[in-house]
């Protein structure tokens, strides 16, 4: 496997196919290049990085060539590099630092950590809306008149593309831009939370929302509706896809990005997290050759990863599978989506009609909003259809009521369903800097807790380092609550049962909660109590 690496030197695709396919992590990678090439491979999680050494090249060289500098002599540079045989990169860091280049070979996933602690571009767009505002100022150019010409000006452009750098760099889902009465705010939301990244002069609103407007291909002179559009940009050597939304506010227009990331389309089962006893269960309800499975949550909860990664499961040459999204999120090769076009009258009971009629063996519908989308749904699934979707219910059994109260008949409801999993989004805490410790009985106690009292488990808490920017969590967990529709939950549907009695039986037969799942993730070190308390209800 380190042959292959070291003949294809650089080789970001084969480095990400080792690791996709997990037959090798980012460090054993890097340490495999290093005994290949007679280098040093360095651990930059274990070593204190100066942020003066760094600023001994400059950040556009190590983002191209994918450097951090390390170590810094009278005469000498120490380098850490994803690919210590470019020789190029080698010779255009010693024309600009005038030193002795030594690299090192270091990991990915470190260096990403490093460059989005040391090389993050906040300096540099405070800079540039300072010089965009006051350009907007000598003009006396901030208004309307001015947007044609400023967009294509150098420095919205470069501000713009910096902010959604910096967000890729951050892991952020989505990027708010919201104009005020004197400042623009721009807020990223990074593992669920959001977190104010910058404030720029109003002047340069009407610039940066116009330049997002047109790399969206929607209409700029429209400011007083809604639009809805989407852009891609190239980043790192990968296409990312971004989506726009924008809502007329008495400031100014809102604009809100959500940062689709493509690694929802390879993910298998295992990196869903559930446990042992729900996998079991989602499995046997999607390879069922028909029947309705239900992902439920609020905005954001990952239910569009949840499906997508059932999608690749059940997906093969042998079957058709079409999708109906509004928007489509995610490209998948094999699969035939269909975006929904209301002004085309490509509805979703218009798309779904139409897709019925194309032979299909699995349907993801995505979302379901109203009364005939839910009733052609069903009948899809009542006639040989594996059919997917969303809905928007607080619990999983709470997604029978709703399609009821939708209008949906109850004993095709029951006899339709095959199971609901509703799910929320937790923060993973980061391992590189989690403490271990032993919570207080009473704390157990009065958040129910499982545990033995004359023996308190061993929890983890979040610390904060530079891995994880100081926060404590990287990334996020789902958790989960999967319910099977049983005999008896169908017979409580016709029955016209309360959300309070079904969640009971569903209990009964064995559902596990959403908090108690998020307690045994607890457990295991994952995530936090904090987090579980906050997220689950």
């Amino acid at each position: 496997m380190w042959d292959a690496v070291a003949e294809y030197g650089d080789g970001p695709e084969l480095r990400h196919k080792l690791v996709a396919a997990r037959l090798a992590t980012e460090t054993q990678v890097a340490e495999g290049i290093a005994a290949q090439t007679g280098l040093p491979f360095i651990d930059l999680a274990s070593i204190t990085l100066s942020a003066d050494t760094i600023a001994s090249v400059p950040a556009a060289l190590c983002r191209r060539y994918h450097v951090i500098p390390i170590e810094r002599g009278r005469r000498s540079l120490t380098i850490g590099m994803l690919d210590p045989t470019d020789l190029i990169a080698i010779d255009d860091i010693t024309t600009a630092t005038e030193l002795n280049i030594r690299p090192a070979v270091v990991s990915a996933d470190a260096l990403e950590a490093a460059f989005g602690r040391f090389l993050r571009s906040d300096e540099e767009l405070s800079d540039l809306s300072e010089q965009i505002g006051e350009s907007a100022v000598a003009d006396g150019s901030a208004g309307t008149e001015s947007i044609e010409e400023s967009v294509d000006d150098a420095p919205i452009v470069r501000f713009v593309n910096l902010l959604i750098s910096q967000a890729i760099n951050d892991r952020a889902s989505d990027i708010h831009i919201e104009p005020g009465e004197k400042q623009l705010l721009v807020r990223y939301r990074i593992d669920g939370v959001l977190h104010e990244m910058q404030r720029a002069d109003r002047a340069i609103q009407d610039g940066v929302i116009s330049r997002l407007k047109i790399m969206a291909a929607v209409d700029i002179a429209e400011r007083r509706k809604p639009q809805d559009g989407r852009l891609s940009v190239h980043h790192d050597g990968r296409q990312i896809d971004l989506r726009l939304a924008t809502l007329p506010t008495v400031w100014g227009e809102k604009i809100v990005m959500r940062i689709l990331d493509s690694s929802a389309q390879s993910l298998s089962m295992g990196d869903l997290r559930f446990s042992i006893r729900n996998e079991q269960r989602f499995r046997g309800a999607i390879t069922r050759p028909h029947g309705m499975v239900l992902v439920t949550g609020p905005t954001g909860s990952g239910k569009s990863t949840t499906l997508y990664t059932a999608l690749n499961t059940v997906a093969n040459p042998r079957i058709n599978v079409i999708t109906v999204e509004d928007p489509v999120e995610y490209r998948m090769a094999g699969i035939n989506q269909v975006q929904v076009n209301a002004r085309a009258g490509m509805t979703f009971q218009a798309a779904l009609r139409s897709i019925l009629r194309s032979d299909p063996d699995v349907v993801l519908v995505g979302e379901i909003r109203d009364q005939e989308t839910a009733t052609i749904s069903i009948e899809a699934a009542l006639t040989g259809h594996l059919v997917l979707s969303t809905l928007h219910t607080n619990d999983a059994p709470s997604a029978l009521t709703r399609l009821v109260e939708i209008g949906c008949e109850p004993f095709l409801v029951g006899t339709a369903l095959s199971a609901v999993v509703a799910q929320r989004l937790a923060r993973r805490l980061c391992v590189k800097c989690r403490e271990a410790y032993t919570e207080s009985r009473d704390v157990l106690s009065s958040v129910k807790f499982p545990h033995n009292p004359l023996d308190p488990p061993v929890l983890y808490r979040a610390v904060g380092c530079s891995a994880c920017s100081g926060t404590g969590y990287r990334g996020r967990v789902a958790l989960h609550e999967v319910m099977e529709v049983t005999e008896s939950l169908e017979q409580m549907v016709v029955g016209h049962a309360t959300g309070t009695e079904l969640r009971q039986s569903a209990l009964a037969d064995g559902m596990i909660p959403l908090r108690e799942d998020g307690f045994s993730k607890v457990s295991e070190g994952i995530t936090t109590i904090e987090e579980v308390l906050r997220v689950s209800i």
